[in-house]
């Protein structure tokens, strides 16, 4: 009798927590696509063609968010073309060639305190060093190097990882043949992690897009428009930024809508890249 009670009582807690793990996992899924939805349909119907090919023209009182757009994507072709030979380099270092457990475990800790550090404080060192001490000024480049620090834990980490999945079998074999460190990691080691540094960059290009706080001490409002190189000399305001200058400063809730839509767009898709190198990366493994 007492055994089928504490059966009872079991499967009893058992059905509760399934309900509320249900019940979690259904509450999370509406809220993202109450968000996603909210969004979308309050800032489709603002994006049109003559908001996304002008520039804002005070005088004429027009809107346009072409500059914000290209400075977008110059702070992210910037970072990236930095972060990414960092990152990969540290991860290679760490993995392959350090002995010293000690050390591999002081950057790895520094690795995690970076990364978990408010934006607002990379904001705040990068507009004191890059633009002061470094006498850069308020710059698209400045922005670039700050968001290089955020970025450089999430691309070395993801590498790390990749990198430990490559069976120890394949380097024993390659050095086995007379292959040299270097050439092991190059020929070896690296086709067989691709798929961590892809992940890695598409990874720090979200995180490039969605980031605002540090980019307001460092890249600054302008909303100008300048070729590449220029442009990185020059102030200039990214997508996210233009949202919070329409939105707060200047009560143009429709483009900031029409911003947030097509930041919103873009990170579904930045996801979904990911999702699909994966993939496609794990069944050419398979294969």
């Amino acid at each position: 009798m007492e055994a089928k009670n504490v059966s009872a009582k079991r499967r009893a807690y058992t059905g509760l927590m399934k309900c509320l793990m249900w019940f979690s996992a259904g509450l999370t899924c509406l809220l993202v696509l109450f968000l996603i939805g909210y969004v979308l349909c309050k800032g489709l119907p603002n994006i049109t063609w003559e908001l996304l090919s002008t520039s804002p023209s005070y005088l004429a009182d027009s809107i346009g968010i072409l500059p914000d757009l290209l400075n977008t994507l110059y702070i992210v072709i910037a970072t990236i073309l930095i972060v990414v030979p960092l990152g990969v380099g540290a991860a290679i270092y760490l993995t392959e060639y350090a002995s010293n457990k000690r050390v591999v475990s002081a950057i790895e800790y520094a690795a995690e305190t970076l990364s978990g550090i408010p934006s607002i404080i990379y904001g705040l060192v990068g507009m004191l060093f890059f633009c002061r001490f470094c006498k850069m000024g308020t710059s698209l480049m400045a922005g670039a190097l700050t968001l290089v620090i955020m970025n450089l834990p999430t691309v070395m980490r993801t590498t790390q990882e990749s990198l430990k999945t490559v069976p120890q079998s394949y380097r024993e074999g390659a050095f086995g043949l007379g292959a040299g460190k270097w050439r092991v990691i190059r020929t070896v080691v690296l086709p067989g992690c691709t798929d961590g540094v892809i992940t890695g960059c598409i990874l720090a290009v979200g995180r490039i897009l969605g980031e605002s706080a540090a980019l307001l001490f460092t890249a600054g409002l302008a909303h100008t428009l300048h070729g590449f190189f220029s442009g990185l000399g020059s102030s200039g305001a990214t997508l996210t930024v233009a949202l919070y200058v329409y939105a707060k400063e200047r009560g143009e809730f429709e483009v900031a809508f029409a911003i947030a839509a097509i930041l919103m767009l873009l990170t579904l898709i930045i996801n979904l890249s990911a999702d699909l190198v994966a993939r496609y990366f794990r069944r050419k493994k398979e294969l």
